[in-house]
C-alpha cells in the first residue's frame, strides 16, 4: 500500500530543501526524495541576494546562515574587474548590491552552497510533518485527476516503496528526470564554450591582490575571451579560491595546465594547491513550461545558467517561495488550480529575461567594449571608456528587478508585463516586492507580516477593515491586518491600504476598498 503525502519533493539540495520548510512551517505533510547522504564541496551559488536573505529570515536561519559563512565577518562581498590580468594598471572595484540594499529588509550574505544546505538540513528536522529521505533515489511517476505516484528506491536498491501524494515538485537540477518524465522541454541557448573550474589553495595570490580595496570576485577581461571571463572567487581567507575560465572546446582535462592558465589571468607566477579540475559548458536552458498537471519544477529542473552574477540559487529559493504558498492555499481549500497555474505564469518570464538580458547581454557588451577600445592602440581613448564602466555592475543590479505585474492573481497595471527589469521603489506598487518600513512599533514591516496574507492599513477607514476581515473569514482566506498611521514614512507607500501576499509581493493597493474586499480576496487567490 502507497504511502500517502500531501507533497513529495523530488532533489533535496538547498532549492528543494527550502520548499519543505517553506511547506513544514505550515504543516503540510512532505517527503524530500535525495540520493546524496554527504554534502559535496564544490563551492558554487555562493552569492546570496538580500531577497534571499529575507527568505533565510522567515524560515528562522537567517543568523545560522550568516554565522557559517567561511568569509570572515564584515568582508566585503562585491566584485573588481581588471584588464588584461589581475596586475593590469587597469581596474574598478564598483558598488554592487549594497546600491538596493534599502528595498530590503536583509544585507546580502556569501558563502558555499554546501554550508546554506548543512544549515537548512538541519532547519528542516524541526518540522514533524516533513519525511526527510537522504539516500533514496526516485524512480517512474504517474499521475491522474486526484494524486500523483512515485516510486522510490533505497540507493542500493534494496528497498523500494510507493508514495502517493496530491502533488510532487521536481527539484532535481538541470538533469531532471522529473521534467523528462512528463515530457517539458527546454529551450536552450548554448554559448558552444568549454569553460574550466579550479577550486585551489594559494597564499601568495591572496598577497599580490592586497593591492586592492577587499573584494570576494575579481574578473579579468581579455580582447581574445569575446568577452567571456576569467574569474577568481574566494571561497574563505587567506587561500581558498575557485577559478572559472573559457578554454579551447577540444582540451582534455587529463592533459590541461590549469596552474598556467591561473598564471596569465594574475599576471605573476603563482603557486596553488588544486583540489578540484573540471569542465563544463557555457549554456541556458529554460523549461517551455513549470507544471503538468499536478507535478511542478522548480530550480534548476526549470531553468539553468553559468554562474555569472548570481542569480542561479537565488532564482530556484524565489521558485520554491511562489510556489510554496500557493501549494499550502491550494491544500488548505482557499487557494485555487488558477492559483497554482500562477506560479509558470509569473516565473518562467522572469528566468529567461534574467538570462537574456542580464547574463548574455553582458557578455556580448564586454565583448563589444574589448573588440572597440584597446589601450595599445589609443589610450586616452580606452581610458575614458574604462573608466565609464565603473558604474556599469550597481546600475545593472538597480534595473534587476523581478516584478509580476501582468499576473491573473494581482491588481497590476494596464500593460504590465512579468519581468526582470524594473524600477526598485518604495511605493508599494501590486507585482512588485514590498520595501520595508520602520512601523510605529519600531519594528519593520517585514517583520511583522504574516505568514500568508496581510493587510496595511495606514490611517485607513475602519469601514474597509472590517469589509476585509468579513470577506477573509467568510472565503477561509488568512488575513492579518496591521493598523498604524500614514507618516514617520510610511506615507512614502502612497496608499492608505496595501495588501501583501505570503511571498512579500504586493497584490492590490488603494486608499479605499469601495466594500469590494471580496472580490479582490477572490482574484489574489485565483477564486475568479
Amino acid at each position: 500500500m502507497a504511502k500517502k503525502y500531501q507533497i513529495v519533493i523530488v532533489g533535496g539540495g538547498p532549492v528543494g530543501i527550502g520548499l519543505a520548510i517553506e511547506l513544514g512551517r505550515r504543516g503540510i505533510s512532505c517527503a524530500v526524495i535525495e540520493p546524496r547522504t554527504e554534502l559535496g564541496r564544490i563551492p558554487k551559488g555562493q552569492n546570496l541576494t538580500q531577497r534571499t536573505l529575507e527568505h533565510f529570515a522567515n524560515w528562522g536561519v537567517e543568523p545560522d546562515i550568516r554565522a557559517a559563512r567561511l568569509m570572515p565577518s564584515g568582508y566585503a562581498i562585491g566584485e573588481l574587474t581588471a584588464y588584461g590580468n589581475l596586475m593590469s594598471q587597469y581596474w574598478h572595484a564598483p558598488a554592487g548590491r549594497e546600491v538596493v540594499r534599502q528595498f530590503y529588509s536583509q544585507d546580502n550574505e556569501r558563502l558555499p552552497q554546501y554550508q546554506t544546505e548543512m544549515v537548512l538540513r538541519r532547519r528542516l528536522s524541526d518540522f514533524p510533518s516533513v519525511d526527510a529521505r537522504y539516500g533514496w533515489v526516485a524512480g517512474d511517476i504517474s499521475q491522474d485527476a486526484t494524486s500523483v505516484r512515485v516510486s522510490v528506491s533505497t540507493a542500493d536498491g534494496k528497498t523500494t516503496e510507493v508514495l502517493e501524494c496530491d502533488y510532487l515538485v521536481g527539484c532535481d537540477g538541470a538533469h531532471s528526470n522529473v521534467r523528462s518524465q512528463i515530457g517539458i522541454e527546454r529551450t536552450k541557448l548554448d554559448y558552444e564554450q568549454r569553460m574550466l573550474l579550479a577550486v585551489f589553495r594559494s597564499k601568495d595570490l591572496n598577497e599580490k591582490l592586497g593591492r586592492f580595496p577587499e573584494r570576494s570576485t575579481y574578473r579579468v577581461l581579455r580582447p581574445e575571451l569575446n568577452g567571456y571571463w576569467q574569474f577568481f572567487g574566494r571561497i574563505d581567507v587567506p587561500d581558498g579560491w575557485f577559478f572559472h575560465a573559457p578554454i579551447p572546446n577540444e582540451s582534455k582535462i587529463e592533459t590541461f595546465d590549469a596552474l598556467a592558465l591561473i598564471r596569465q589571468a594574475t599576471g605573476f607566477d603563482c603557486t596553488c594547491d588544486f583540489e578540484y579540475c573540471g569542465f563544463w559548458n557555457m549554456r541556458v536552458a529554460v523549461a517551455a513550461d513549470y507544471q503538468r498537471g499536478r507535478i511542478f519544477i522548480a530550480g534548476d529542473a526549470a531553468h539553468s545558467h553559468p554562474p555569472y552574477g548570481g542569480f542561479g540559487l537565488n532564482n530556484g529559493l524565489e521558485d520554491i517561495v511562489n510556489l510554496g504558498w500557493k501549494l499550502a492555499a491550494n491544500l488548505q481549500g482557499w487557494g485555487s488550480a488558477a492559483l497554482l497555474e500562477s506560479y509558470s505564469h509569473e516565473r518562467r518570464p522572469v528566468f529567461w529575461e534574467t538570462a537574456e538580458d542580464f547574463i548574455t547581454a553582458r557578455i556580448k557588451r564586454d565583448g563589444e567594449f574589448l573588440h572597440r577600445y584597446n589601450p595599445a592602440k589609443d589610450v586616452a581613448e580606452f581610458e575614458a571608456a574604462w573608466k565609464a564602466r565603473e558604474t556599469d555592475i550597481g546600475s545593472r543590479f538597480q534595473q534587476y528587478e523581478p516584478n509580476y505585474e501582468a499576473s491573473p492573481v494581482i491588481f497590476g497595471p494596464p500593460g504590465g508585463t512579468n519581468s526582470a527589469h524594473g524600477v526598485h521603489m518604495v511605493k508599494a506598487r501590486p507585482g512588485h516586492h514590498l520595501a520595508p518600513v520602520n512601523l510605529t512599533s519600531g519594528l519593520s514591516t517585514f517583520v511583522e507580516l504574516g505568514t500568508d496574507f496581510t493587510l496595511l492599513a495606514f490611517d485607513a477607514d475602519e469601514i474597509d477593515l472590517q469589509d476585509f476581515d468579513k470577506a477573509a473569514r467568510n472565503l477561509g482566506v488568512p488575513l492579518k491586518i496591521i493598523r498604524d498611521s500614514r507618516t514617520q514614512g510610511r506615507e512614502a507607500y502612497e496608499a492608505a491600504l496595501v495588501l501583501v501576499r505570503p511571498d512579500q509581493y504586493v497584490v492590490w493597493a488603494a486608499e479605499k476598498s469601495d466594500g469590494q474586499a471580496s472580490s479582490i480576496l477572490k482574484r489574489v487567490t485565483g477564486l475568479t
